[in-house]
């Protein structure tokens, strides 16, 4: 057994989830290991979609423009009934968000993350398990086999489990995971097709029987390249994947039957009888890169961690991918977990922080695994919400943690303005003294920590050189300062050295507009991209008992 030199967070499992958590904690100085027992990438596009949501986060990382090159805009989705077109969704957001909804190969967003970890010094450790964990007072012992066949023991202070469905991670804390499985078994392939559909926009053709129930189903999502789609469609019983996962003991022992299967794998053919069936206008599949039979379950963790160990992605939760809402959701867990860890590594971190994950998270992912059941079986359609709020919240545009006690919570108010634990909107038109261009908000905060925006040319309460002060005192250094003026505002003094702190003019009034910023007003803003408070007036002693809620002393 060799015993290797500690390190701060030790990771396992390198998909999305693991990596962007992986590449968070070294974007905040924080040393950490990530292990993945496969020897390489899986060429599989299992999760293909990304929520605007998702880029806004990578665009705080600094990774979007590699994303948004490898990716695919998502512009809608036609649905067909009985071969009859039933209409079309446009997926139209409002002109201040400031990404659209994409798609990409899993493989390709693990391709772009593992390459922005390695700008860190930061690999992934192939072949290498996590087999055994024991957590103390002080930290975690992991037993790991390595890609030689030997073991290894490390010691970290955290450990963050991001190993799938099956999780060794979830298994060695003990949590529960209550749910169920679908029936249904589905296939999936990678396939081109020749239609003349119009690109960019997902397919959803049904067969509805005689009794007005759906017997039948074909879904295609597109993905890189001329006519190429993610299709799925109900596997055929000779296909079934279901006893030959219970004799191999594919669903991990844990009777969680979700994901790919083993056994045979459907054949070009085999997709083309399912186009024959429901293709809204003849068509030829070729150019198959893989496939499989994949089963779906519902699942939910009843905490996000105990102690020093915690659990994130598909360790946590799992859902049917109805709204590609999985990775999506399993890549914030890690945005949200990855600065909490960081403060605990450097022994900044007040007493709630770490247990403010599972706060947060828990019930984020409790309302997408009931959402993605219920339009599962009932369809999107029969949501109760309005049609843009819906889009909305698919696009996972609001999530929030009103309710968390990270946040400094305000009497109701104008349901309009973003309220600390909501997302902190991007606006446009900021402009300087130097840059002959406007900014954009998401310009100005991308790479950053924690930051406070103080908006007014005299904000009220103490001056924006004392908050500055403050917020750097009360964060051990890791709070910045920026100052937004109104479009006529100046910076005071002749020159604009003189300020006390970075600014930028609110040029098109867009910043007051979406944050509802009067003269006078301050916000949080949290290195996940969320409202930690509203100030206003901003104080000093204000800001002190805000920042108390996240730093320590």
């Amino acid at each position: 057994m060799v015993r290797s030199e500690a390190t701060d967070v030790m990771i396992a499992g390198a998909g999305p989830v693991g990596l962007t958590l992986a590449a968070e904690l070294r974007r905040a100085g924080v040393a950490c290991r990530i292990v993945d027992r496969l020897p390489a990438r899986l060429p599989f596009a299992k999760a293909v979609g990304l929520q605007p949501r998702t880029l806004e986060f990578f665009d705080r990382m600094g990774l979007v423009r590699d994303v948004l090159d490898a990716a695919v805009p998502m512009r809608g989705q036609l649905t067909y009934v009985n071969g009859v077109a039933e209409g079309r969704i446009e997926l139209v957001l409002p002109p201040e968000v400031p990404y659209g909804f994409a798609a990409l190969p899993q493989y390709e967003t693990e391709r772009v993350l593992e390459e922005f970890l390695g700008r860190y010094g930061t690999a992934i450790e192939r072949a290498t398990e996590l087999v055994a964990f024991t957590q103390d007072a002080d930290g975690v012992t992991s037993r790991l086999t390595t890609s030689s066949g030997g073991e290894e023991e490390v010691r970290s202070r955290f450990l963050v489990g991001c190993d799938g469905a099956h999780s060794l991670v979830r298994k060695g804390l003990g949590l529960s995971f209550e749910g169920g499985a679908f029936p249904e078994e589905y296939m999936l392939a990678d396939v081109e097709v020749g239609w003349s559909l119009p690109p960019g926009y997902g397919v959803r053709s049904m067969h509805r029987g005689a009794d007005g129930a759906i017997d039948d189903l074909l879904v295609c999502i597109p993905l890189p390249g001329t006519g190429r789609y993610r299709m799925s469609m109900p596997a055929p019983p000779e296909l079934s994947a279901a006893h030959q996962a219970e004799a191999s003991g594919a669903a991990g022992g844990d009777g969680v039957a979700h994901g790919l299967e083993g056994g045979t794998a459907p054949a070009l053919a085999d997709i083309q009888k399912v186009l024959d069936r429901l293709a809204p206008e003849p068509v030829t599949a070729s150019a198959l890169r893989w496939s499989s039979v994949f089963r779906i379950s519902h699942r939910l963790v009843d905490g996000y961690g105990r102690g020093r160990v915690f659990v994130a992605g598909d360790a946590a939760h799992i859902h049917p991918p109805t709204g590609a809402q999985g990775m999506n959701t399993g890549i914030q867990d890690a945005c949200n977990l990855a600065w909490k860890l960081a403060l605990a590594v450097g022994d900044t971190a007040g007493p709630e922080v770490l247990a403010g994950y599972d706060a947060e998270r828990h019930p984020v992912g409790a309302e997408v695994v009931g959402r993605t059941v219920r339009h599962a079986a009932e369809g999107v359609q029969a949501d109760p919400e309005d049609p843009g709020t819906l889009l909305l919240r698919e696009a996972q545009l609001l999530i929030g943690y009103r309710d968390s006690p990270l946040v400094t919570p305000l009497p109701p108010a104008d349901g309009s303005v973003p309220r600390p634990g909501d997302r902190a909107p991007d606006c446009g038109g900021l402009t300087g003294d130097i840059a002959a261009y406007p900014m954009r908000l998401f310009d100005v905060l991308r790479g950053s920590g924690h930051v406070l925006l103080v908006y007014g040319t005299h904000p009220a309460g103490d001056t924006v050189a004392d908050l500055a002060s403050a917020a750097r005192e009360l964060t051990h250094g890791l709070m910045e300062t920026r100052w937004i003026l109104p479009a006529d505002g100046s910076a005071p003094g002749s020159a604009p050295v003189a300020a006390p702190v970075p600014f930028h003019r609110d040029g098109l009034g867009e910043f007051a507009l979406r944050y509802g910023a009067g003269e006078g007003t301050a916000f949080v803003v949290r290195p996940d991209g969320y409202l930690g408070a509203r100030l206003c007036p901003p104080t000093v002693r204000e800001l002190s008992s805000v920042l108390g809620r996240v730093f320590g002393p």
